[in-house]
């Protein structure tokens, strides 16, 4: 699941322009970042520019607690891979 601060009519933008995703997107618009706050994602920690928060994966596991995270620069691309075996070991 994909959890960002932007509203679901980006959300709906950002499918169509991918051509449409394999999971879902939730808005956290309000209140505002609540979630990005609770993982200690907001507010942001690098960027001069309001409202742009750090781009993060968090994996949960079956018991709900953070098995894995990673925070990236906001133009950075996440290495598929590199969530692929962190999902694995967790399998």
């Amino acid at each position: 699941m994909g959890v960002s601060t932007d509203s679901v009519f980006s959300h709906i933008a950002f499918q169509k322009q991918m051509g449409g995703l394999k999971f879902p997107l939730a808005t956290d618009r309000w209140p505002y970042a609540e979630t990005a706050a609770s993982y200690g994602i907001f507010p942001p920690t690098k960027h001069q520019v309001p409202f742009i928060q750090d781009r993060a994966i968090f994996i949960i596991d079956k018991q709900g607690k953070i098995a894995w995270s990673k925070i990236y620069e906001l133009r950075q691309q996440p290495e598929n891979s590199e969530i692929l075996a962190e999902l694995k070991k967790l399998a």
